[in-house]
């Protein structure tokens, strides 16, 4: 079994967080993996390891889109579960997959089923999992699992993480982050097929993937994804280092090497993320990678935060994400991932910069494509 070439390419991050007892970080509001190496992702195969009874989803708090599902009561569909967190960039580039076989097959005997497990503790709020699913979107049943016991009773380890489950009610395949998108749809239509369904054809999606959505450029993608809080950051190159959970004022060094990042102004550096206390603040990020996506949002709910992005200095102009303009200028009305930079060829080593213009920002990690 080969490692996909694009999980070693994300080894950092949200696709390789563990499920270990108790990996619920309650002083920090967020999953935990000091203890894990980081090591490339394997995508595991079909076989007599994926062969177990569909696991119980009587776990979720809630549902969406769906009246509640059990494994009885689907039993006779083919079954594809999706866990996914709605900050996670690994989901968000499959996603687009996971959608169109959802519609593509929906008549055939598919059912999909999106298990939200959150990382991050707003998250685990049902009218963030909502707002999400609306503006990502994601129209299938979603499981609302805010407790984690969905994810423990599969034994999941990763977001995202897909499981194929046969009409006789047992997991056939498992792929473990995002990639091989050809072998997972052939999973969905052989299963369908010996279910007794009508002919799928051969042929396969393909999804059109916009801003966050889609692919990375994997060639130039040099940057892993890093955390903003004290718990599981690296590389924090503002003197004096950290001190936690304090109110502090932070200055960014004259030069940042590429993968290191720094603060500038009053910020508490929680756990979880970092919160800006006081009007103006600043984070800066050396980075070498196509697109920057930045989770944030204000920490009092319903009061934006304006925010101005710089890349070398400069406004973004071409190099803009789908969530600034031009100028670099761009809001933050909620907390979720924000794509602010997709640089226009070639790509190399560059200074990222956001400056807040209001205060009560809570910044929590950053990620690349």
């Amino acid at each position: 079994m080969q490692p996909s070439k694009l999980l070693i390419a994300t080894i950092a991050g949200c696709a390789v967080i563990a499920a270990l007892p108790g990996f619920a970080d309650q002083s920090s509001s967020q999953v935990t993996t000091a203890a894990l190496p980081l090591v490339p992702v394997l995508v595991s195969s079909p076989g007599p390891s994926a062969q177990r009874n569909f696991p119980s989803l009587a776990g979720a708090t809630g549902w969406l889109n769906s009246a509640p599902l059990t494994p009885e009561s689907l039993r006779g569909k083919v079954v594809l579960v999706d866990f996914w967190t709605f900050t996670c960039i690994n989901w968000r580039r499959q996603v687009p997959y996971v959608r169109a076989w959802a519609e593509k097959y929906k008549d055939q005997g598919l059912v999909v089923i999106g298990v939200h497990t959150p990382e991050f503790q707003f998250e685990m709020d049902e009218a963030n999992v909502r707002r999400a699913a609306k503006d990502i979107p994601v129209n299938y049943p979603i499981a609302i699992d805010s407790d984690h016991k969905i994810w423990r009773a599969f034994a999941n380890q990763y977001w995202p993480a897909l499981y194929f489950i046969d009409a006789t009610g047992k997991v056939r395949h498992q792929q473990f982050g995002e990639g091989d998108y050809e072998e997972s749809e052939r999973v969905i239509q052989r299963l369908l097929i010996e279910a007794g369904g009508t002919t799928t054809g051969t042929d396969l999606v393909t999804p059109v993937a916009r801003g966050a959505e889609a692919a990375p450029d994997l060639q130039n993608l040099k940057s892993p994804e890093n955390y903003l809080g004290y718990g599981r950051t690296t590389n924090f190159d503002s003197a004096g280092g950290i001190t936690s959970n304090e109110p502090r004022l932070y200055a960014v060094p004259a030069r940042l090497r590429s993968n290191h990042w720094g603060l500038a102004g009053e910020w508490t550096v929680k756990g979880h993320a970092s919160l800006l206390n006081k009007r103006p603040g600043r984070v800066a990020y050396g980075f070498h990678a196509r697109d920057l996506h930045l989770v944030m949002g204000p920490s009092k709910s319903g009061v934006p935060v304006r925010f101005r992005v710089l890349i070398d200095g400069k406004p973004p102009g071409p190099a803009a994400g789908s969530d600034v303009d031009a100028l670099g200028a761009g809001v933050a009305a909620e907390q979720r991932m924000y794509h602010l930079i997709r640089q226009k060829a070639p790509v190399a080593d560059r200074l990222f910069e956001i400056e807040f213009l209001d205060p009560d920002v809570e910044v929590y990690s950053v990620s690349f494509g």
